[in-house]
């Protein structure tokens, strides 16, 4: 590390703690940049490029993780979490809440309560899955060796929901990926739940071809955020929704297949069951 990238790692390393220890009074930029002895313009892009968001998202984080503690006590209302993190209001908490987390503060509150979920069991070329769905579409998808094991790790997702072991449309719909035939795949509806930088990824990913691979670095570029390739790889592992999101078709710059959540023999037979149907179909 050159000196100047020192100079500039330190900067950044006092601006987040600056951010952290005083988001409760919702700093501006100028004040953040200020601390840190750069003016704001300045600030704004080594932020960016060094943690991958800009000054305003790292502060929106810092202050939703904060209220996400807050609301885990049954008693805390959406007022106290919006006063405890230094929100204008409930009206600003419900907008934080929904852009980052996809969901709004009392959803988060609720844990999943009065949401209906389906799930079953289905066998696949590449072993069993569990798949589960609202009204809204698929929320859930994962190969599993153990059905009881599978079935506690949704639960885990959504602890007041209410969950019945069906198979309705949406899940009949979304199997179909497993066979040869790809042409209702737009037909597939999903119902995911993420932060704003996770719901990008997967939909980058949503548009690699059948049967191709990209990179993590090729996904950063598509969101814009060339930089942030830790942070790719980190909502691509954190993908819900195995098979239908494809991130098992990305892979490192060196060619190399790389990790995959459900084990790497698994990536490997996907990728070439992939290539071989795209090329008889």
């Amino acid at each position: 590390m050159t000196s100047q990238e020192e100079v500039n790692y330190n900067r950044i390393a006092e601006a987040i703690t600056y951010i952290k220890e005083n988001f409760k009074d919702q700093p501006a930029l100028e004040e953040v940049a200020e601390k840190v002895h750069i003016s704001s313009f300045h600030f704004q892009r080594l932020f960016t490029n060094w943690a991958g968001v800009s000054p305003k998202k790292f502060l929106q984080y810092t202050s939703v993780e904060y209220a996400k503690e807050i609301l885990k006590n049954q008693e805390t209302t959406l007022f106290d979490a919006a006063y405890e993190t230094g929100l204008s209001g409930t009206g600003r908490l419900h907008d934080l809440f929904v852009k980052i987390e996809g969901m709004t503060p009392g959803e988060y509150k609720n844990e999943g309560k009065s949401l209906c979920i389906n799930y079953s069991f289905a066998e696949t070329p590449f072993g069993k899955v569990i798949v589960a769905s609202t009204k809204k579409g698929i929320c859930h998808m994962a190969f599993v060796k153990i059905e009881a094991e599978a079935f506690l790790n949704l639960q885990g997702q959504f602890p007041k929901a209410e969950f019945i072991q069906l198979v309705d449309k949406v899940q009949q719909s979304a199997l179909q990926i497993f066979t040869k035939d790809w042409k209702n795949l737009d037909e597939i509806k999903l119902h995911l739940r993420g932060t704003d930088f996770q719901l990008k990824v997967w939909n980058a990913l949503l548009k690699i071809p059948k049967g191709a691979l990209t990179t993590y670095s090729t996904i950063a570029e598509h969101i814009h955020n060339p930089k942030a390739l830790r942070a790719v790889g980190t909502a691509v592992g954190n993908n819900p929704v195995a098979f239908l999101i494809p991130c098992h078709r990305v892979i490192k710059s060196n060619g190399d297949f790389g990790q995959y959540h459900w084990g790497e023999v698994r990536k490997t037979a996907m990728i070439g069951w992939e290539a071989c149907n795209n090329k008889v179909g």
